[in-house]
């Protein structure tokens, strides 16, 4: 990061902050002000999200031999230069951009560092278009022991490690590919109570009733639709071609049959996954998240099934929620399958995951696809924004 990032005074006392729960995007922008979250480039105008923050990547990129993470009192770069004492010697420098490509790990210092308070931690996942193009990111931070957390009290800068498996890519400072999100709790979330969750369904809120599933409380269970309108040829996903050429994230105009080979609907609902082979699929359900929570789709069990399914796991408040009618729109969950080791037979109607609902801190005073632009609001089958419709 520059050594010109101005520390602001501190944030006023936690507690005039909201006791539990995942923060707004109006807390965000006030950790902005007060300094909790800097930047080494000026923020962009679209960067904070209801629910979260986009995380942009520096000005180089370090290759690595393999994916690590520092440990308890180790700083990244006294890390990574144990691993390779010349690793400055290969770095990539992004400010005009640059390929990353497939199958090799970068380690990226991103523009945003923070100072967290000691209520109050951070968690990363994926931003949309990054899982649908099956680029794998971590977050790192100094002294980390995990990935894609960012400790109560935290102070330092971020690192992100990218691998993309199925493209290369072409990337540039300034590039979003990974969000983080906030907490603020002095223990565990609340869990939602089972009145509470039970009234979500009944309204249709979060599911539609015809698509109802029975699961834990605050969990709603989703499945894959390999149907379609169940009409002979229709196009039920996509499968990523072997050989292709490289995305630029800048570009918006691809066209998909370069790079993928669609899915067709015959005769059988169901579907072969090959080994180490990437999908994107879709969910049966039509899901929706209401202003006053947030979701997260979390990886599938693994017991059930030799597949992975969904890298990106933030479902921001307003998501497939439809504000005249306060019920769950169209919207579908689009999923990123990739099968390990041996081919597996995915069924329609299998399940295939679990989106967990957690309370927003407090509802947000901008939503998804009403407030601002959002690229899969309102969405079926559908690939990354790089993509035009097919």
């Amino acid at each position: 990061m520059s050594n010109t990032i101005k520390k602001l005074d501190p944030s006023p006392d936690a507690a005039s902050r909201p006791r539990t729960g995942i923060l707004p995007c109006q807390n965000i922008r006030e950790m902005v002000e007060h300094g909790e979250i800097r930047f080494a480039s000026p923020l962009d105008d679209d960067q904070i999200q209801p629910a979260s923050i986009d995380l942009r990547l520096g000005d180089y990129a370090y290759p690595a031999d393999t994916s690590f993470l520092p440990g308890a009192g180790v700083a990244f770069f006294d890390k990574i230069k144990q691993i390779d004492e010349r690793y400055d010697d290969f770095k990539i420098d992004l400010k005009n951009g640059a390929v990353l490509e497939k199958n090799r790990v970068y380690i990226i210092p991103l523009l945003e560092e923070v100072t967290l308070k000691s209520d109050v931690k951070g968690f990363a996942n994926p931003k949309s278009s990054t899982g649908r193009l099956d680029i794998l990111t971590r977050l790192i931070t100094d002294g980390g022991t995990a990935f894609d957390e960012v400790s109560r009290g935290y102070e330092g800068k971020l690192y992100l490690e990218v691998v993309p498996r199925s493209f290369s890519v072409v990337v540039k400072r300034g590039t979003r590919l990974s969000q983080l999100r906030f907490r603020q709790s002095r223990s565990s979330p609340l869990p939602i109570a089972a009145d509470e969750w039970n009234r979500l369904l009944a309204e249709e809120q979060i599911v539609r009733l015809g698509d109802k599933q029975l699961g834990e409380t605050g969990m709603l269970r989703f499945t894959a639709d390999l149907k379609g309108k169940g009409t002979e040829g229709d196009i039920i996903g996509w499968r990523a071609r072997k050989h292709s050429g490289r995305i630029d994230l800048e570009r918006r105009d691809y066209d998909p049959l370069d790079f993928w080979e669609p899915i067709r609907f015959h005769k059988s609902a169901s579907l072969i996954l090959d080994p180490d082979e990437f999908y994107i699929l879709m969910t049966k359900e039509a899901i929706a998240v209401p202003p006053d929570y947030a979701a997260e789709m979390l990886p599938y069990d693994t017991r059930a099934g030799e597949f992975r399914v969904h890298y990106a796991g933030f479902f921001d408040p307003g998501f497939g929620w439809n504000a005249a009618t306060k019920k769950a729109g169209g919207s579908r969950g689009v999923l990123e399958v990739r099968s390990h080791e041996v081919p597996f037979l995915l069924e329609h109607g299998q399940t295939v995951g679990w989106l967990r609902f957690e309370r927003m801190a407090a509802r947000p005073d901008v939503l998804y696809g009403q407030d601002m632009k959002s690229n899969y609001q309102g969405q079926s089958l559908k690939l990354a924004k790089q993509f035009r419709s097919s």
